[in-house]
């Protein structure tokens, strides 16, 4: 499988993961000249006043999806500080075309993603549902999800 459709497994994966533990996706793969950001996603208030936002967080998740065996630390090692330059540039330009949202506190997450192809038999003793998943083939599973990762 190419790196690309690997990659877009994995993006799929955090986001029905994401949503599975209370957040609202906003955008996939939005498009600016800085770059890409792979996921935006809200958390609703819990209690939401009338009149009042009904969201209270907005995160711009970074998704590094790598085959076992890798060589950059599940690709931690990738975002570097040029990458958080981008992303921090393509964050500020979404909230300039979405400014009720620019209100609100926002964080970068990262989310790392190991894809294993599988062979033969699958034990499902293994699946937990909420950090594993089986796609085209691959298992997928969530190694490590950082809260607020950069840019604080």
């Amino acid at each position: 499988m190419a790196t690309a459709a690997l990659g877009s497994l994995g993006e799929d994966f955090v986001a029905q993961w994401a949503e599975a533990q209370g957040w609202f996706i906003l955008e996939r793969r939005w498009h600016c000249r800085w770059g890409e950001l792979d996921i935006i996603m809200a958390q609703r208030s819990p209690n939401p006043l009338p009149n009042a936002a009904q969201w209270s967080l907005v995160a711009f998740v970074e998704i590094k999806t790598r085959s076992s065996g890798n060589w950059d630390e599940n690709g931690a090692l990738a975002i570097t500080p040029h990458k958080q330059a981008k992303l921090w540039r393509a964050a500020e330009l979404f909230l300039s075309a979405h400014p009720a949202l620019a209100e609100l506190p926002c964080r970068f997450d990262v989310a790392l993603v190991i894809g294993k192809r599988l062979r033969g038999e699958i034990d499902l003793a293994e699946i937990d549902g909420t950090t594993v998943a089986i796609a085209s083939g691959y298992k997928l599973n969530l190694q490590e999800y950082i809260p607020g990762a950069f840019g604080q």
